[in-house]
């Protein structure tokens, strides 16, 4: 006994598209989708870049704590 099977009908384009490989050119990003990666990437590039300066038994601030805390301040 076969089940019956659901088609779907074809759908011609209204319009045909003007340039060729248009089909995500409408397709837009958020902000937060370039702003992450970059400030990720910056961070640890910043990590990498003090930790030739470890300070872990002095008590300082290190720099990367003190821009931290600006960036926290600045954006909350």
């Amino acid at each position: 006994m076969s089940a019956p099977t659901h088609t779907t009908p074809y759908l011609r384009p209204t319009a045909p598209s003007r340039r060729r490989g248009a089909a995500g050119a409408n397709a837009r990003l958020h902000w937060w989708t370039l702003a992450l990666p970059a400030l990720a990437f910056g961070l640890l590039l910043l990590l990498l870049a003090g930790s030739g300066e470890a300070h872990a038994a002095s008590g300082e601030v290190s720099g990367l704590v003190r821009l931290t805390e600006q960036l926290l301040r600045v954006v909350g």
